[in-house]
């Protein structure tokens, strides 16, 4: 089995926590708790006819991810960057922290997606992606679960190509 180290980042609220215990858990919380330092746990997905075990850190949410230790990344092969479709702010330092994301983690993936899809309609979604400087990877609610599975195996498939 291959295992793979992956890391939520993102700004603060954005729904890193809450798509991380959908992921392991299955389960919703409508409380806000703030992250301090880092949540660990894995979870192994079957991508195709291969298991993987995905190592998945939450870290506490950085308005600018180069406030984020840097030594969080290292061993790390993906990246879920993750902001909050429903407000604007978290949009601000996408292009920012991603092209910073790149220089940190050299050759890893990263999938940027827009959270909280249940708090808009399709026309909100389709103006947000046409704020954007860069495009999106997926939009994910974890409130739901719509296409939380599907964002970590289309990520477990790129990490074991």
């Amino acid at each position: 089995m291959t295992s793979k180290k992956v890391i939520l980042a993102g700004s603060f609220g954005v729904g890193k926590t809450s798509l991380f215990n959908q992921f392991i858990y299955n389960k919703f919380d409508d409380k806000y708790l703030t992250t301090i330092g880092v949540k660990v746990n894995k979870k192994v997905v079957q991508v195709g006819d291969r298991e993987l075990s995905i190592l998945l850190w939450d870290i506490a949410g950085e308005v600018s991810q180069n406030k984020v230790p840097v030594t969080y990344f290292l061993g790390v092969s993906g990246v879920i960057y993750v902001f909050d479709l429903s407000r604007p702010t978290t949009f601000k330092n996408i292009e920012e922290d991603i092209n910073y994301l790149k220089k940190i983690i050299d050759g890893g993936v990263i999938r940027m997606v827009g959270n909280k899809k249940d708090l808009l309609t399709e026309e909100q979604l389709k103006e947000v992606r046409e704020q954007l400087s860069i495009p999106f990877d997926i939009a994910t609610s974890a409130k739901t679960g719509e296409n939380v599975e599907q964002l970590f195996h289309d990520l477990g498939q790129a990490l074991l190509d």
